[in-house]
C-alpha cells in the first residue's frame, strides 16, 4: 500500500512536472496476479486495483488502516474494466462482466477477485470509511442511470452511468460510477467544476496503448496538467477542477468521498475565470 499525503494550493503552485505526478498521479494500479492500493489522506480514500491471473486475489488488511479486516470500518465499491470475473463476499459469489458495478457493505471480512474466461480481469476498487451499514449489491450496466451530456460541437458527447449515489445502490458516503465518451469527443467535465465538501478520483480505461489524456487540475485560476496513460488514475483535491482531454475516446471511473453525496453539488467554474 502507498499512502500519499493531502497537498494545499499553495503547495501546489510551486510544483513541477515530476511533484505533480509523484502527489496527484496513480501508476501500476493494474498489475498482472497483484492487489495494488493508494491510501490517499483526502477523505481517507482508498484506490485500488486488482488482477487476479492464476488464482484468486483476497483483500487483506494493512498496517495503515489499522484493523482486523480490511472491511471491518470501511465500504468498498468496484467495477470490473475488462474482461469477466467473480467478486467473492463472505462466501457469496457475485459474477460481473466488463462495465458492472458491486458495492460492498461495512463488515464484510473476507473479499475474493476471481477470473472467468480467457481476457485479462481487471477490478478497479475505491473504499471509503463508513460509519453506517449498507447491503452488499451488484448493478448491471442496464440498472445503471444513464445521462446523457455534451455535443458533437463541443467535442464532449458523453454518457455518465451512475453506480452508487443516492438513487442507486445506498451507501455511508460513497459515490461511484462512470463516464463513457462517444466518439469523436475527447472533452471530459468540461466548463470544470470543484466540489469543496468532497475529494474525487479519476480513473481512465479503454485508453489505446498509443493514446494519452491531458488531465487538467489545480484551482481555476491557477491550472496544471498531468499526462495520463490507461490504467492510471487521478487524485482530485476538493479546491481542485478535473476536467482532461484526450487523443481519442476514451472511458473514466469517476468516485468520490466526502460529507455530501448529491451528485449535483458542484461550484461551477466559468471558462473566463479560467488561467
Amino acid at each position: 500500500m502507498i499512502t500519499r499525503n493531502a497537498v494545499s494550493p499553495t503547495e501546489t503552485k510551486n510544483m513541477g512536472t515530476q511533484s505533480l505526478r509523484a502527489n496527484f498521479l496513480v501508476e501500476d494500479l493494474m498489475l498482472d496476479g497483484k492487489i495494488s492500493i493508494t491510501y490517499t489522506h483526502y477523505d481517507r480514500l482508498v484506490i485500488g486495483g486488482a488482477v487476479p491471473t492464476g488464482k484468486p486475489l483476497a483483500l487483506d488488511t494493512n498496517d495503515a488502516i489499522k484493523s482486523d479486516y480490511f472491511l471491518e470500518r470501511r465500504e468498498l465499491g468496484i467495477i470490473l474494466v475488462s474482461g469477466s470475473g467473480i467478486v467473492e463476499v463472505d462466501g457469496s459469489e457475485f459474477a460481473l462482466k466488463t462495465k458492472e458495478c458491486l458495492y460492498v457493505g461495512r463488515g464484510s471480512k473476507n473479499v475474493l477477485f476471481k477470473q472467468t474466461g480467457n481476457e485479462a480481469a481487471r477490478f478497479f476498487f475505491t473504499s471509503a470509511p463508513a460509519h453506517a451499514v449498507y447491503p452488499t449489491r451488484k448493478m448491471t450496466l442496464e440498472e445503471a442511470e444513464p445521462q446523457h451530456l455534451g455535443s458533437i460541437e463541443k467535442a464532449n458527447e458523453r454518457t455518465i452511468f451512475k453506480y452508487i449515489h443516492p438513487d442507486g445502490i445506498e451507501s455511508c458516503q460513497l459515490v461511484m460510477g462512470f463516464t463513457e465518451l462517444k466518439k469523436g469527443s475527447i472533452w471530459n467535465t468540461m466548463p470544470p467544476h470543484t466540489h469543496d465538501r468532497r475529494m474525487e478520483a479519476y480513473f481512465y480505461f479503454d485508453v489505446p496503448d498509443e493514446d494519452r489524456i491531458w488531465h487538467f487540475m489545480g484551482e481555476p485560476s491557477e491550472t496544471r496538467h498531468l499526462v495520463v496513460a490507461n490504467y492510471e488514475a487521478i487524485i482530485s483535491p476538493p479546491w481542485s477542477i478535473h476536467s482532461g482531454a484526450g487523443t481519442t475516446n476514451y472511458s473514466f471511473i469517476w468516485a468520490m468521498a466526502g460529507e455530501n453525496q448529491s451528485f449535483a453539488d458542484m461550484d461551477h467554474v466559468s471558462l473566463t475565470d479560467v488561467k
